[in-house]
Order: structure tokens, then C-alpha cells, then sequence
């Protein structure tokens, strides 16, 4: 493995080589306030606030569509059980239904159907007529009860079909009821991601970064001593991959992830850099204690200033696709100065700090 000190030597010609070929971002001059090219307005907090709100919306609102979508597999689940057990009441109604037959093709048979008269005129003496009545009654009692037993049967599948399929509509229309409002919510995120969007390119277009627009975090939420950049995301360029938009190699990670997202500090350190402007658009390099740097780049927002001490954890800007950039991601490097030229591989740095990466 290569030296630390071995890297520092290349850096400066590297620096001169990338530099003829990609135009460096402006960088701030670090007083601590955002520098000369902070307009000292502090943003838009207001629409970046309202991204950040509408973000956790959205987070809720797809829980609960989430929560609904398995309350309704549960009931799926349910409607086929109780399916079951109605096809079960109707083999149970079919055979009562036959029992029926039966009894009545056996009470002809025997001679319940035939009148008392003929009864009494054809016994041949009076214990075959008590008999002959007494299975009569015995089977009209049958009769009655099989027919009784079928009617509370049939009432009983038309009551629980009934139940089920209401209890399924209701269901759908609760789903139908979430799906709509959780729509409506990433409708309005997606119309002010843009709007933050816009701003951004406006600013990096004059070259003048607007002041720090303080997000409202609850709670830090770096869990260890480092973090991922940002909480959920999918893995796009990676480092020392090729592309037509770099001058040499890709020098970061790309975690794509929508407009607005948080962007966390992925440990404690000193922001030592915020610029705008050039290739890298809107940036955040941050120095930390063990000798590295990490850069936060194609930002639409910064949440610190320079020379602003950071936690772990703490969101510092909202992702982008200001500069050089194709779609909205955050680039993301470690280096070891904070000028590009010096970066190393984020993916495995992270690894040994107990944050996989993929």
C-alpha cells in the first residue's frame, strides 16, 4: 500500500494536470461567516425547510399507504380463509339438500305420504298402524329439522358473504384513500425539490453562494463515529470508474438520491470549505481529526458556514445537481488535502470505520 506521504508528493502535479483540463469551483475564504461569496442572506430556509418537512410527510404518508398494503394482504389472506369456510357452508347446504331428497323419497316409500284412511284401511292390525305412524313422525321430525338446519345454513353464508365483502371494500377504499394522499404529497416534494433546484442554479450561475439555511434536525442521528453521507440511497459512479464528464477518473462515490435530501456529516470535524460554482457546483469539504478531508459536492443547499464545527450525523446541506452533474446525486470524496487531486477510494475508508457502503 502507498505511503500517505508518497500521495502528497504526486498531488501537486496531479493538481496541475487537472486543473488545465476542469475548471476549479469558487472557493469561499474561510472567516468563519461563508466568505465573500455569501450573499449573508441565508437562503431560502423557508423552502428548504418546507422540503425537509414535506420529506418527512412523505416518509409518513408511505408508512402508513406501507401499513395499509399489508392490512390488506392480511385481509386478502382472510377473505380466502373465510372463502374456504363459505365453500364449505355451501358443500355443507348441498348435502343437506340431498339429505332431504332422501328423507322424502323414504317417507313415500314407507307410506307417510299416503292419507290416514288408507293407513288405517291396509293395516293389518293396529301395532303395524302405531308403528307405521310412529315412523312417520319420526321422519316428518327429519324432514323439519333438515329443512330448518338448511335455512339457518343458507341465512348463515349469506350473512358472512355479505360481512366479507364489505369488510373488503372498506379495505380497498381506505387503500384507495392512502395511495391518494401519499400521491398528493410527492407531487408537491417533487414541485419544490425543482424550486429548490432552481435557486440553487441561480446561485451557482452568479458564482455567489447564499448563507448557511439552518435545517431543523430533531435529533442527530449518527448512531457510531461515522455515518453514510446520507440515510437511503443507490450507488451510481463509483471511484476510479471512467466517463466523458471527467477529466481523468470519477474521484468519488455517487449516491443518487432525490433533490432535498439531507446530507449528514459522516463525522465530527471542521467545515473548511463551501464554495459554488465550477465543476462540483455547490460543495462542503469538511476536515476531521485523523488527517482526512470528506467533500459533499452538487449540493442545492449548504447548512454550515466555513470554519463551523460539525457532529456526526449532522445534515449540512440538501443534495443537488448543481455543476457538472447529470441527474441529482451527491458526490461524495475523501481526501487527504482538501483540493481535489488527493482523494482516495470513500467505499472501503468507510468500511473500516464500521459503515458499509452498497
Amino acid at each position: 500500500m502507498r505511503s500517505y506521504r508518497r500521495r502528497l508528493l504526486v498531488v501537486p502535479a496531479l493538481l496541475c494536470a487537472i486543473t488545465s483540463l476542469v475548471a476549479r469551483p469558487v472557493d469561499a475564504v474561510g472567516d468563519g461567516k461563508g466568505g465573500p461569496n455569501h450573499n449573508g442572506t441565508g437562503g431560502d430556509s423557508v423552502l428548504s425547510a418546507r422540503v425537509v418537512k414535506l420529506y418527512e410527510d412523505a416518509a409518513r404518508a408511505t408508512e402508513r399507504y406501507q401499513a395499509g398494503r399489508q392490512e390488506a394482504e392480511a385481509q386478502r389472506a382472510k377473505a380466502l380463509r373465510i372463502e374456504k369456510l363459505l365453500d364449505r357452508e355451501r358443500r355443507e347446504i348441498g348435502v343437506l339438500r340431498e339429505d332431504l331428497g332422501r328423507l322424502a323419497r323414504a317417507q313415500y316409500r314407507s307410506g307417510g305420504g299416503m292419507p290416514l284412511t288408507a293407513q288405517i284401511l291396509l293395516a293389518s292390525s293396529p301395532d303395524q298402524l302405531m308403528r307405521g305412524q310412529h315412523v312417520f313422525s319420526q321422519t316428518n321430525l327429519a324432514v323439519g329439522n333438515a329443512i330448518d338446519k338448511s335455512r339457518r345454513a343458507e341465512a348463515r353464508l349469506t350473512r358472512d358473504e355479505a360481512r366479507s365483502a364489505a369488510a373488503w371494500e372498506s379495505l380497498e377504499k381506505r387503500n384507495t384513500e392512502l395511495a391518494r394522499l401519499k400521491k398528493g404529497i410527492e407531487d408537491k416534494l417533487e414541485e419544490a425539490r425543482w424550486q429548490l433546484q432552481g435557486e440553487a442554479d441561480a446561485s451557482v450561475a452568479a458564482g455567489s453562494c447564499p448563507g448557511a439555511v439552518r435545517l431543523d434536525q430533531k435529533k442527530t442521528d449518527g448512531a457510531g463515529a461515522w455515518v453514510a453521507p446520507v440515510r437511503s440511497y443507490e450507488l451510481s459512479a463509483g471511484f476510479g470508474s471512467g466517463g466523458l464528464r471527467w477529466a481523468h477518473r470519477h474521484t468519488g462515490q455517487d449516491f443518487a438520491v432525490p433533490i432535498g435530501t439531507p446530507v449528514r456529516a459522516v463525522g465530527d470535524g471542521q467545515v473548511v470549505k463551501v464554495a459554488c460554482g465550477g465543476a462540483f457546483g455547490m460543495e462542503i469539504v469538511v476536515r476531521h481529526a485523523n488527517g482526512y478531508f470528506t467533500q459533499y459536492a452538487h449540493l442545492a443547499t449548504v447548512a454550515v458556514d466555513q470554519g463551523e464545527r460539525v457532529d456526526t450525523g449532522q445534515w449540512i446541506g440538501q443534495s443537488g445537481t448543481t455543476g457538472n452533474s447529470t441527474g441529482p446525486h451527491l458526490h461524495f470524496e475523501v481526501r487527504v488535502t482538501p483540493e481535489m487531486g488527493s482523494a482516495v477510494d470513500p467505499v472501503p475508508w468507510l468500511t473500516k470505520r464500521d459503515v458499509p457502503v452498497g
